[in-house]
């Protein structure tokens, strides 16, 4: 299946150093390669790219790992749940036992339903137990330490060899399905004119009985935290928007009587300014937030909200992310259309939220896969060998950033093309660490393991020299957050 040579009219097989110019083996020790990637039918772009075989004054060592993957040798105050500690200037996990923690996890861990993945499943593992001791163990083999949303934690968690999992209980989009008004698009529901429902006087309601089933698991060590939704639209027009609303409609309603107040009576959308269009967006992300963490709570009060997982021109809107931070323990972002994610971006997420953030959707396809790959935000790079150098690329940034505490890449498992029930935005491409049938990509996950393997000592070289002459560590411990609090 993978394959050398040309393909789609893209060099597959040619090394990166001669991308570069020339021989990987001539180039200086800290010269970034050059990997070609491209999103959908765009034109391919040359971007550098860096690695650890290619990261001065670093040499990777084995770290010991407690249970549940944290860094035996760091230890912290323990209370026998996730939470979040800021140390010398860099955000942390800290595990159940008190151990320092990053949450390396691969999204939608569970066994596809497919044609083709089926047939793989029963002639590779027959059970659904032999998958998930299989799996659990080849993700840790690889240095993996969880999983993402999507995935199946009610089978994982039977394994013996269990991973830290992050649930998502979809609040908005179930209420959605039970009102009525949604629709499937391309990786998450639409809602009538992009306005979600927060404002309806049954969501409140629906959301603290939607959490009741977060209490089964509250006990549950291994549960890291909760995602509430997946990708809600919380778009720079989204007054606008909910001003085209019927007059019936309770974000239209919402939406008019905040404008009057904002404006002392005179609620009129020909007149609206940016400055409204924004305040009014980090409004419905307040009242969503809100109320979702005041559900997951109550029924969960154990374990870290992690929120929505934005993914929009959101990310650039302080009145969101700050509205975020008020009420979530993790601001959970997807991450695409993005090579290298730049200090400033994420370390801005980090001070409008006053929280850490956690990479939550984020990947590569290769084009020698055989597959179309046509379907799918992340980028195409020509072999899984350059999805592996765009993994290291793409993690060595967070780990220098010092504020991110994770990252979940998308995903397990490859594509069907011979399932068209899917999402639009599955159905054809390359975004595993195995195959369709269960075939693990070997060079992506050379790569991989060797970043895992070296996250933890990457931490320490990131940060030698940034915390000399300030005195020693200082620690703040954060969690699980509430209301109001920073």
């Amino acid at each position: 299946m993978i394959q050398a040579g040309w393909v789609g009219g893209v060099l597959a097989a040619a090394t990166v150093a001669a991308l570069a110019g020339g021989a990987g083996e001539n180039r200086a020790p800290n010269s970034p390669l050059l990997v070609r990637a491209w999103i959908k039918q765009r034109k391919p772009k040359t971007f550098p790219t860096r690695t650890l075989d290619h990261l001065n004054g670093f040499a990777s060592r084995p770290v010991r790992l407690g249970p549940y993957g944290g860094w035996a040798d760091k230890k912290q105050k323990a209370t026998g749940f996730f939470h979040t500690r800021r140390i010398a200037g860099r955000w942390w996990l800290i595990d159940p036992q008190g151990l320092q923690f990053l949450h390396l996890a691969v999204n939608s861990v569970r066994p596809g339903r497919g044609p083709q993945m089926r047939k793989a499943f029963a002639r590779t593992f027959r059970t659904s137990a032999g998958w998930a001791r299989e799996t659990t163990r080849f993700l840790k083999a690889h240095g993996f330490n969880g999983t993402g949303s999507w995935s199946d934690d009610e089978t994982n968690a039977k394994a013996s060899c269990r991973v830290a999992y992050t649930p998502n209980w979809n609040f908005m989009s179930s209420y959605g399905r039970l009102r009525g008004g949604t629709r499937q698009v391309a990786g998450h529901k639409a809602y009538p004119n992009d306005c979600i429902f927060v404002f309806d006087p049954a969501f409140e309601t629906f959301a603290d009985q939607h959490a009741r089933k977060l209490a089964r698991t509250k006990e549950d060590p291994f549960l890291l935290g909760h995602f509430s939704d997946n990708e809600l639209p919380l778009k720079r027009d989204l007054l606008d928007k909910a001003l085209k609303l019927p007059a019936t409609d309770a974000t239209y309603r919402a939406a008019t009587a905040w404008l009057a107040q904002r404006r002392r009576g005179r609620a009129n959308p020909r007149t609206i300014t940016d400055e409204d269009r924004e305040a009014w967006r980090g409004h419905v992300a307040e009242t969503y937030f809100a109320i979702c963490a005041r559900a997951i709570r109550k029924h969960d009060p154990n374990h870290l909200y992690l929120g929505s997982r934005l993914y929009g021109s959101e990310k650039r809107s302080r009145a969101v992310i700050e509205a975020a931070g008020r009420h979530l323990d993790v601001l959970a972002v997807n991450v695409y259309g993005v090579w290298t994610p730049g200090a400033d971006m994420l370390g801005r997420w980090a001070s409008w939220s006053a929280r850490p953030v956690l990479v939550t959707e984020w990947y590569a396809k290769g084009a020698d896969s055989g597959l179309a790959n046509r379907t799918g935000a992340g980028w195409t790079v020509p072999t899984q060998a350059d999805r592996g150098r765009f993994y290291q690329n793409f993690t060595l940034a967070l780990l220098e950033s010092r504020c991110c505490v994770g990252w979940h890449w998308f995903k397990y498992q490859d594509n069907d093309p011979s399932d068209p029930s899917t999402d639009p935005s599955n159905r054809d491409s390359n975004k595993g660490i195995v195959t369709a049938s269960y075939e693990p990509y070997r060079p992506l996950l050379r790569a991989m393991k060797q970043l895992n393997e070296a996250a933890y000592p990457l931490t320490e070289h990131f940060d030698r020299g940034r915390i000399a002459g300030r005195g020693g560590a200082k620690a703040v411990t954060t969690a699980p957050s509430r209301p109001g609090r920073r």
